[in-house]
């Protein structure tokens, strides 16, 4: 069975000041706000008035794509991982794909205009919701979008106001791993990785980005219910300080903080890291070099992903766009870029297709319990995410200025 290859590097999440507060003003100076609760519910924030698309007409002849390494394979990395020409031949849309290595990046490329669609991450899609450059999607005109797990429809990250604004990729949950020769009992907490007497010192690792404070809030929720955090995205000063300060205690622990999937295997494989944050992938790459490690999703619950494929608000070829997004959710195509990269499908359909049989349960694609313990990277914003109103939160331009404050 062939592994599945990850893509070079998750997002850096770094975003700027004008970025952040893009996400907050919107556009035209709206006030916003964004809940956590179900979509639909009060407190999503008002979004630039922009139509989704209401017919499909003639193809194109071509769709221009931003996206993620490993997620338009077209052969070239290898030729049995392919889903882009097939693609070409059934719609005679030709796919144009230029790989971007951070949410910034992204954005940035999306508001040039010259691209039709993104796979956007969650600290990403907000932004570009509320600055105009994407448009509402009309699922409608998407088959697949049926059969996407419930569980990814109309989040906060992919919604406003139960109004889709992509369709979503897949997903994967922050883990914890440890080498269980060298760790014992089996940890079932992330306190394993903020304990200041940690037996393991100096062999802990933490993801090298600012949204690694939303794994220090979620840490705090349940080792520290007085402070109130209801959602690890949403930060008012006193409780961005407690995670602040708990992350400046872990770092005189950790070995190495990682961004880079290679390295983080390579430091589990030689036993420089023995505990710390990582991807189910990482850890199936380690298992596969023959080290000994085990995972799990730590009762407190973690941080994840789930990516959003959306389509830009002046789309040169909104038709080839949609037929793209309607591709890449069909249960083949789902399942191969699942497996090529290493994450849950979205399309219920996509585990009957997958080449390894047992790889919907390795990525637990169809427990919704399991996720129900995810959360998903969303960009904090000065108006809380929980809902809150009688305070302000903290934006991630505040977080950028944190980690470097943490990292020192």
């Amino acid at each position: 069975m062939r592994s599945p290859r990850p893509r070079l590097a998750r997002p850096s999440l770094v975003v700027t000041a004008a970025l952040a507060l893009a996400a907050v003003a919107g556009c035209g100076g709206s006030s916003t706000t964004t809940g956590s609760a179900p979509a639909g519910a009060g407190g999503a924030f008002t979004p630039p008035k922009i139509e989704a698309l209401k017919s499909l007409g003639a193809g194109e002849g071509q769709v221009n794509l931003v996206a993620w390494a490993g997620y338009a394979e077209d052969g070239s990395n290898d030729p049995k991982v392919d889903w882009v020409h097939p693609f070409e031949k059934a719609t005679g849309c030709t796919v144009n794909t230029k790989t971007a290595g951070t949410s910034d990046e992204m954005v940035n490329l999306m508001k040039t205009g010259e691209y039709d669609a993104v796979s956007a991450s969650g600290d990403a899609s907000l932004r570009l919701i509320a600055s105009g450059t994407v448009a509402p999607v009309n699922t409608d005109l998407i088959p697949n979008y049926k059969d996407v797990f419930d569980g990814l429809k109309l989040k906060p990250w992919n919604s406003v106001n139960g109004v889709a604004y992509g369709v979503p990729h897949g997903r994967g949950a922050n883990l914890l791993m440890w080498r269980s020769d060298k760790v014992s009992p089996a940890p079932d907490s992330w306190s394993v990785v903020f304990d200041p007497n940690s037996p393991y010192k100096g062999k802990v690792t933490a993801y090298d980005s600012p949204i690694y404070i939303a794994d220090a809030a979620l840490y705090l929720m349940s080792a520290k219910p007085e402070l109130g955090i209801k959602d690890p995205y949403a930060l008012d000063d006193k409780q961005l300080q407690a995670a602040v300060d708990l992350l400046k205690q872990q770092k005189s622990i950790i070995g190495e903080y990682w961004s880079d999937y290679t390295k983080a295997v390579q430091s589990f494989k030689g036993g420089d890291t023995v505990v710390g944050t990582t991807w189910q992938v990482i850890a199936n790459l380690v298992k596969a070099e023959k080290a000994p490690v085990d995972v799990t999703l730590p009762k407190e619950g973690s941080t994840g992903w789930s990516d959003t494929w959306m389509v830009a608000a002046k789309a040169k070829h909104p038709t080839c766009a949609y037929k793209w997004m309607d591709w890449i959710i069909s249960p083949k195509a789902n399942a191969q870029v699942a497996e090529w990269f290493g994450e849950a499908p979205s399309n219920s359909k996509a585990c009957q297709e997958t080449s390894d049989k047992s790889f919907c349960d390795t990525y637990h694609a169809t427990d919704e319990s399991y996720f129900s313990k995810v959360h998903y990277w969303t960009t904090p914003i000065a108006q809380c995410l929980d809902g809150r109103t009688d305070v302000k939160c903290t934006d991630y331009s505040q977080w950028t200025r944190a980690w470097t404050e943490i990292k020192g």
